[in-house]
């Protein structure tokens, strides 16, 4: 029996009755009646009648039924009276109601569960108990249903199943369960943030939001009237005094409740389409959030001049696509955080959306909708549809913004979690586990994980806690032996539950969803361990639970592990789902039926070998073998639309082989057919005909009676009267029509049916076939009967315009016909008689309008059409852009053609930003043996053809070669010996003057490169340095005093470069890869077109031998589909038609299906062939492939009919050479085929190997890319300070360089003013030098001249910028003092003498005191320049002392900057040393063992590699080794030094003996000492060797043409002779015709003489012959005689040829070919 408790999941089969409660309880019947169900009719007949008489068997029942209608309206709702009554009181009554409720409400009332909850109902007159069926435990979960996983407290999860709410105990899996109050299901839960209550809005007619308190578990409030048909989603406000509800479908009401007072506070209608969640702010409560189908609302409770009110603002999405919003958050500052349907995050603000957040390279950040986003600790998480669980940054989102057009910023996860593949997580709730961080998620594909969201390196894996159908369960069996039951669903699994110890034994999935299940009884396997499934793809499976010797047939048994499911056997009989299957009561047959209305039945003893099939009249909806009590076995099958068939046993023909079978159809079975209709309308009509027949029984019993009293009283008269009167009647009377059939366009389905008695069955129907009820006029704007009548007549008249069209066309169609034939006759005709296709026109000027015409509307179309089109290019444009653009190359997978290895290409992207590195191209790749071999294998023409080519071009070149050293002539050879002779003297010459030059330049580099005493090389001094820094000690970099060097330090832009050059790396060896792998698969297609060609070739060979003689053809290889991926995007007008009229019949498929009463013919679907695109291309491939082989064999036949001469001995030879040839070629082409296929699957598994490395090395790779980015992230959060550092490191850097070089500059400048100070100082010595010589010695005036040009004389000072007269004062007395000079000069001041010094003395020569004077002046002019250059140096060196005390402070800084540098630096090693860096690692490579075994903490090892590990054992040796070798040198070259001084004094007394030798040679050749270099130098003259070149040159080239002229003569004597020759040999040839002729005239003659007498003469032919002929001889007779006169003639010196003479004869004899 049925509950309806357990409807919810039967659709709207009881909504009907119940969505107008208060329509039917308002006019309700005080008097309730027997109830029976409206959902069920049971129906009985006999099955042994035929149709029609079944049909009208029903007549009477079915009128019963008819009249209990009516009774059924007011029974399911008379609990309920109470109810209806109070909704039907008065409004002011109302409000006192509730006024009256809201004062009774207290703190600890509490409604009774048992009044609220639904029960189940028996009949009155029914003994069944109440408690017949209970509940035990649940296996569902409505996975689907939003936030339908809540927590009550750490181990108490609840959900909703079906009609009941379940409290499941996460650690001892026990349930709770909780019914529904309305019996149609729980809409949504919600929990209370206190966890001390709970609500269950319900689902029904106007549901109820009952409010429970936990952990009693009693209803506490109802909240009632807040939608119409269920709730969507419930939430409250974060202190918990507030509940807000949105409801569904149609309504859509958001409803703000005061649900402890059970007052709504607000309500209003959230929007027009499917609202998917609401909630409140966190932060503030006055502020809601709805988001649902294409929309997102923001709401605010506000007050108004009328109250307050809930005011909803939309959210624009302006440029960004609408979506469906499913996940949202509430940030502090009231923006909002909500996702996509594309998996990207949308930031709103002001109800606008500020910026949309993706990843890194415009990636989503999910792939899939995101359906939950939380904000926990600080952190934003994202729940996706992809499975992933992604942690954010709030700050970075919080503070996010626009920075380009595009609208995207992006941002990187800070973890993320993958929970598992297929799954699709919906929703978490967070576990208040104290120290963990764990959450509990609802998956949309049926499960509840368990996830460990801390991110450590203690974090559990992903548990997956309880496993569901994620769907309806569309088939239930339960095994014949033991506790099991199984279960199947549109879910692709299959499910073995074990109920009595409540687990989940076994599962298994399929890529189909199971539609039915059968337990195969023990009869049939005596295990009862195997169950058979139907897919909805029309595959039937069998499966087998292997191990079931451990399944114990006891309670409570516990699980085992070791229980599995296994596929036994696999065939499909259908090509629709499979909805029932039926074994035959012996188990010898099992029938399957399906929605593509075929039965198929197998027969179960031969391994399900198939016996045939019939065809029903509808889908089969059940099947249903007869019992045992049946004296025949018999199948029923029950159809959707009505029909039900009884079909007998089918016969097993054993002798048939399954080989020989055509068809699987059954043609010769006895079916019945039974079809259930109203028969209600036929029983009123029988009534009416009834009633009309005893009426006019009636009438005419009167009329007899009428006509009888005339006749009697009027005779003859009363007689006319009397037909006169029953005329006039019968026109007045005009019959009404009888009431018409009414049969119901949808017939009532049939839910399910058995056998009952032998002969009888029993079918259960859903609802009683009525009348329509008439359709109310609500439209205003309905037509009135007027109206309707006028509009009758126009589509009337309509349909008639219309069948003169539909005429019309039938004869333009019929015309257009009859011309394409007179087409095809005029094709037909020769060209000179066709027609031209514009004779066909009857007029030019209708077809160029038409055309117009058609013009003007293919335009309009376009302009209509416009819009759509672009915006259809937009959205492929941004498809192409978003997918496929930045893809490089997409996967492909070649598979070999003998085995079962393939090999995929790497899906590559565009590279990352971090390449920044030049990529191999193409044309850099060198071919590879796969290119070689594809240009071998497929382009062998081409190749020959190639190859031609190189050869001609070698041969060429050979040539061009053989000309350039071909021999040379003796002329040529002594021109070229004199200009080399020359040649040689100029460049000796050169070579001694270069040699001399050379060596000078030689001597000057030793010279300058001789090093000082104090010389030490750089190269030891750097080779010194690096040893005191890096040899001896291998710093770690953990190391507290680690000090990195300058080149080891890194910053983020250097590891961005090892990042791009990582990502550079890795895509080049993918790239190349692909190529290969690209490559391959062009080998494969040119090896697959060759073989077609090879295998067309064999075919064409063996159709001329005979078929004993054939060998088998191999079979070509196929191209896969996902070897050439990019045809998918290979399109063209036919490809686009295929694709919607596909989308057409998907969508009439959807549609439901117009029901067939008539029975189908055997093409039900299982036997009808696929026909595609595809298929007619191969067709037509191979056709055309063969069309050569066919016409030549047709034409073979056809040549031997019409030559029936049976074949010589030579034909029968050539027939054997090519059979023999043809059976060669034969076994050669196979053997080449085989060839190919071998070397390409050879050529794959070797590039296989080649990728397994790779790919190892990519996974390396992919491992370091993870460690760099870390690295990356870290550097960029030092870089900061760091570049702060770096830049004031830098600066005071700078400042000491500048100031070290302003110092420098200042010694420089400093030495220059020495240096100038010197010169003067000099120059004044050479002055007072020159005067002494001038005066000369014993000068008398010498004294007084010398005073006078000591004497200090003030002179007007030049203008210029100094110093302070003091300052000059002390400088130039500082200048005397240190002058020589001047002292002296101070001595003499010393004296008191005094003199004149502007008058010469007497008898001194006024030449030399006026030079005096001069001198005077210059050495006035000189110390001037002395102070002022002394003054110079006194600045320069305060400058100096100033710059040091300067560099000094700033080398201070600068030290202390470059510590604090290197110290942050260390802290950012230290931080780099902390990330953990994968490094993959084999037992041996550890050797870090204590005590033969390897330590578990590994955690103080360090990691070298090998190379780098025996370095530095190999080093302590190395270093040892090259001290005592150093020493050993030291001490060689000390004595090498000693030896090398030595012999440095013997060679320069060497040198002086060979100079004393050269000279005195010199002198005795010589006569003096020359100069050699000059006389090496010595050249030769180089005019009077050209001009003897020059006559050299002519004398050969007169020689040359003389040789030429001499050449010609003897190729004319040559020509002469071959003339010559010539004539002879035609004079022999026609000698040997006369000869020949001579004798076949012999011949005739003798032929002649004995045939008669009448031929015995000569004939006149012959004669005049024979007169040819002999002047034919003559004539070569006279021109011989002309070439033997030529011929001496030619051979006389200086003789003039002329050409012979020829005779009239030889003109004519011209054109005749001798």
């Amino acid at each position: 029996m049925k509950e309806p408790d357990d409807q919810d999941t039967d659709g709207e089969k009881s909504v009907t009755s119940k969505s107008d409660g208060k329509k039917s309880l308002r006019s309700s019947k005080s008097e309730s009646r027997s109830p029976v169900q409206e959902d069920n009719t049971f129906l009985e007949d006999a099955t042994d009648e035929t149709f029609t008489e079944g049909e009208e068997s029903y007549l009477e029942e079915d009128s019963d039924e008819e009249r209990l209608e009516g009774s059924l309206s007011s029974f399911q709702y008379d609990d309920l009276q109470s109810t209806t009554v109070s909704q039907q009181t008065p409004a002011p009554a109302v409000e006192e109601a509730e006024e009256e409720v809201k004062k009774k409400i207290s703190e600890s009332f509490f409604y009774d569960y048992m009044e609220l909850a639904s029960m189940p109902f028996v009949t009155l007159d029914s003994d069944i108990p109440l408690d017949l069926l209970t509940l035990v435990h649940s296996f569902g979960y409505d996975c689907r249903k939003r936030a339908n996983l809540q927590l009550l407290d750490n181990s108490i999860a609840v959900y909703i199943a079906g009609n009941q709410l379940i409290f499941l105990n996460l650690k001892t899996k026990e349930q709770i369960y909780l019914r529904s109050s309305s019996g149609e299901g729980i809409g949504v839960i919600g929990v209370h943030p206190h966890k001390t209550y709970f609500t269950v809005a319900e689902k029904g007619s106007f549901p109820d939001i009952i409010i429970y308190e936990y952990p009693s578990l009693r209803p506490y409030r109802i909240l009632r009237d807040g939608t119409e048909k269920g709730y969507a989603y419930v939430n409250f406000n974060y202190s918990g005094t507030l509940l807000a509800s949105v409801g569904s479908n149609p309504d859509y009401t958001l409803t703000i409740w005061n649900w402890k007072e059970e007052q709504p506070i607000l309500r209003t209608k959230a929007f027009s389409q499917e609202v998917f969640k609401v909630t409140f702010n966190p932060d503030n409560e006055e502020q809601l959030t709805t988001s649902g189908s294409g929309h997102i609302k923001f709401w605010e409770m506000a007050f108004t001049f009328t109250g307050l009110k809930l005011q909803g603002s939309l959210g624009r999405f302006g440029k960004t696509t609408t979506t469906d919003i499913e996940g949202y958050m509430e940030l502090p500052d009231g923006k909002v955080l909500s996702g996509s349907e594309w998996g990207n995050m949308l930031l709103w603000e002001g109800g606008l959306i500020k910026v949309e957040l993706c990843r890194g390279t415009s990636k989503s950040c999910h792939n899939g909708p995101i359906n939950q986003i939380m904000l926990d600790e600080g952190e934003v998480i994202t729940v996706g549809s992809d499975g992933c669980v992604r942690i954010w940054d709030f700050e970075t989102i919080d503070t996010a913004d626009i920075i380009d057009e595009t609208g995207l910023l992006e941002i990187e996860p800070i973890n993320e979690l993958q929970v598992d593949k297929n799954v699709n997580l919906f929703s978490m709730i967070k576990m208040s586990e104290a120290g963990n961080n764990f959450w509990l998620a609802q998956d949309a594909n049926g499960a509840i994980w368990k996830l460990d969201l801390s991110f450590s390196n203690i974090t559990q894996d992903p548990e997956c806690l309880f496993s569901f159908h994620s769907g309806a369960v569309e088939a239930v069996a339960v095994s014949p032996l033991t506790y099991l039951m199984a279960t199947t669903a549109l879910d692709c699994s299959v499910r073995i539950y074990d109920f009595a110890s409540k687990t989940l034994l076994a599962q298994m999935k399929f890529k189909q969803g199971g539609t039915a299940l059968v337990w195969v009884p023990r009869m049939v396997n005596f295990t009862g361990a195997e169950i058979i499934v139907g897919f909805e793809d029309g595959v039937v499976r069998i499966l087998e639970l292997y191990d079931p010797k451990g399944l114990t047939v006891f309670v409570g048994r516990k699980t085992i592990s070791d229980a599995d499911i296994r596929l036994k056997q696999v065939f499909k009989p259908h090509t629709a789902c499979v909805t029932a299957l039926a074994y035959e009561r012996d188990g010898e047959i099992l029938a399957t039926g399906s929605k593509d209305q075929t039965v198929f039945f197998f027969e179960v003893e031969m391994d399900y070998k198939p016996i045939g099939y019939i065809n029903t009249p509808g889908p089969v909806c059940q099947l249903m073998w007869s019992p045992m009590s049946h004296l025949e076995s018999t199948l029923l099958i029950i159809c959707e639309n009505g029909y039900i068939l009884e079909a007998p046993l089918p016969t097993i023909n054993l002798e048939e082989d399954d080989h020989d079978v055509v068809s699987y159809e059954i043609k010769d079975m006895c079916i019945k057919c039974f079809h259930f209709s109203s028969v209600k309308s036929k029983i009123l009509r029988s009534i009416e005909i009834e009633k009309r027949e005893r009426q006019r029984k009636l009438k005419e019993k009167i009329r007899e009676e009428r006509r009888n009293k005339l006749a009697a009283e009027m005779g003859e008269d009363g007689e006319k009267e009397f037909q006169e009167e029953e005329e006039e009647e019968e026109e007045e009377e005009e019959e009404e029509p009888l009431p018409e059939i009414f049969i119901p366009s949808t017939p009532s389905p049939i839910l399910c049916g058995f056998y009952s008695e032998p002969g009888k069955f029993w079918v259960s129907l859903f609802g009683i076939e009525t009348e329509p009820i008439p359709e109310d006029i609500e439209d205003p704007k309905a037509y009135s009967i007027e109206n309707a009548r006028r509009k009758r007549e126009h589509d009337k008249l309509m349909k008639e315009v219309e069948e003169i069209k539909a005429r019309k066309r039938e004869q333009i169609k019929a015309l257009r016909i009859k011309f394409c034939k007179l087409l095809e006759m005029n094709e037909e005709l020769p060209k000179h008689m066709q027609f031209k296709r514009t004779d066909f026109d009857v007029d030019s000027k209708i077809r160029a309008e038409m055309h117009r015409k058609t013009a003007f509307k293919i335009q309009q179309v376009e302009k209509e059409l416009a819009w759509e089109k672009e915006k259809h290019e937009l959205g492929l444009m941004k498809l192409k852009n978003r997918f496929r653009e930045p893809l490089e190359s997409d996967t492909i997978v070649v598979h070999a053609i003998l085995s079962d290895h393939k090999i995929s290409s790497y899906r590559l992207v565009q590279p990352s930003k971090y390449s920044k590195f030049k990529r191999a191209s193409q044309s850099e790749r060198k071919p590879s043996k796969l290119d070689r071999f594809e240009k071998e294998g497929t382009g062998r023409k081409d190749s020959l053809r190639d190859a031609g080519g190189s050869i001609a071009i070698q041969e060429e070149s050979i040539i061009e070669t053989g000309k350039k050293f071909r021999p040379k002539t003796l002329s040529e050879i002594m021109v070229e010996n004199q200009i080399e002779k020359t040649r040689k003297l100029i460049l000796k010459a050169e070579r001694a003057q270069l040699k001399i030059q050379q060596r000078k330049k030689e001597w000057e580099e030793l010279y300058k490169s001789k090093p000082g005493d104090d010389y030490e090389d750089p190269k030891d001094l750097q080779a010194i340095k690096e040893a005191q820094v890096y040899m001896g000690d291998f710093n770690l970099k953990t190391a507290p005093d680690y000090k990195i060097p300058e080149h080891m330090r890194i910053n983020a832009a250097k590891k961005e470069e090892d990042l791009g050059h990582l990502d550079s790396l890795v895509h080049g060896n993918k790239r190349y890869m692909n190529k290969c792998i690209l490559s391959l698969r062009d080998l494969k297609v040119a090896v697959v077109e060759e073989i077609q060609c090879l295998v067309q070739e064999l075919k064409n060979i063996q159709s001329t031998l005979h078929v004993s003689k054939h060998i088998p053809i191999p079979q070509i290889p196929q191209i896969h589909p996902e070897e050439v991926p990019e045809k998918r995007f290979q399109y063209d007008e036919e490809t686009l038609l295929n694709f919607k009229q596909q989308h057409m019949k998907s969508d009439d498929e959807k549609s439901p299906r117009v029901e067939q009463t008539g029975s189908e013919g055997p093409g039900g679907g299982f036997l009808k062939l696929s026909s595609g695109k595809d298929g007619d291309l191969t067709t037509r491939d191979s056709m055309s492939r063969s069309s050569k082989a066919s016409t030549f064999s047709l034409d073979i036949p056809k040549y031997m009919e019409f030559e029936k001469a049976e074949p010589t001995d030579v034909e029968l030879e050539i027939m054997k050479r090519d059979e023999i040839k043809h059976v060669y070629m034969q076994q050669y082409l196979v053997n080449r085929v085989k060839e190919l296929i071998v070397t390409f699957d050879a050529e794959l598994r070797l590039l296989r190997h080649q990728k397994l490395k790779l790919d190892t090395q990519m996974k390396l790779s992919d491992l370091h890319h993870v460690t760099l980015f870390q690295e990356i992230l870290l550097l960029k959060n030092f870089e900061k300070q760091e570049n702060i550092l770096q830049e004031r490191v830098n600066s005071l850097d700078k400042e000491e360089q500048y100031m070290q070089w302003k110092i420098n500059e200042t010694l420089k400048e400093m030495e220059e003013k020495k240096n100038e100070i010197t010169k003067l100082q000099e120059q004044e010595k050479a002055l007072y030098a020159g005067f002494q010589t001038a005066i000369g010695e014993n000068n008398k005036f010498a004294n007084f001249l010398m005073k006078v040009l000591k004497k200090k004389i003030k002179r007007v000072k030049k203008k210029e910028v100094e110093g302070d007269a003091d300052e000059d004062e002390e400088s130039e007395e500082s200048s005397e003092e240190e002058s020589s000079l001047e002292s002296d000069e101070d001595e003499s001041e010393s004296e008191d003498e005094v003199f004149d010094d502007s008058i010469c003395p007497t008898n001194c020569d006024v030449a030399l005191f006026e030079l005096t004077l001069q001198l005077r002046e210059k050495r006035l002019d000189i110390e001037e320049a002395l102070v002022e250059e002394k003054k110079v140096v006194d600045n320069l060196k305060k400058e100096y002392d100033t710059l040091s005390k300067k560099v000094k402070i700033v080398a201070t800084n600068l030290n202390a900057a470059e510590e604090a540098l290197e110290a942050y630096q260390r802290e950012k090693q230290q931080r780099l040393n902390e990330l953990l860096v994968v490094i993959p690692l084999k037992l041996h490579q550890i050797e870090y063992v204590v005590f033969g075994e390897i330590p578990s903490d590994l955690s103080g090892t360090l990691v070298f590699s090998n190379h780098a590990l025996k370095r530095l054992q190999e080093r302590i040796h190395e270093l040892q080794e090259e001290n005592s070798k150093q020493q050993k040198l030291n001490k060689e070259w000390r004595e090498r030094r000693k030896q090398l001084i030595q012999e440095k004094r013997e060679m320069t007394k060497t040198i002086h003996k060979m100079e004393e030798t050269v000279r005195q040679l010199m002198i005795s050749k010589f006569g003096r000492v020359v100069n050699l270099e000059a006389l090496q130098t010595l050249s030769v003259n180089t005019t009077l060797e050209e001009l003897k070149i020059r006559k050299l040159r002519k004398e050969l080239a007169n020689a040359k043409e003389m040789k030429m002229w001499e050449e010609k003569i003897a190729q004319m004597r040559w020509e002469l002779m071959m003339k010559t020759k010539e004539h002879t040999r035609k004079l022999y040839q026609m000698n040997d015709l006369c000869i020949e002729k001579k004798k076949l005239d012999s011949r005739l003659n003798t032929l002649q003489n004995q045939q008669g007498n009448a031929f015995q003469g000569l004939r006149e032919a012959d004669v005049v012959a024979r007169e040819e002929v002999t002047e034919l001889i003559q004539l070569q007779a006279e021109r011989i005689s002309a070439l033997k006169e030529e011929i001496a003639l030619l051979r006389r010196k200086g003789g003039l040829i002329l050409p012979p003479i020829q005779s009239p004869q030889e003109k004519e004899m011209q054109p005749v070919d001798l």
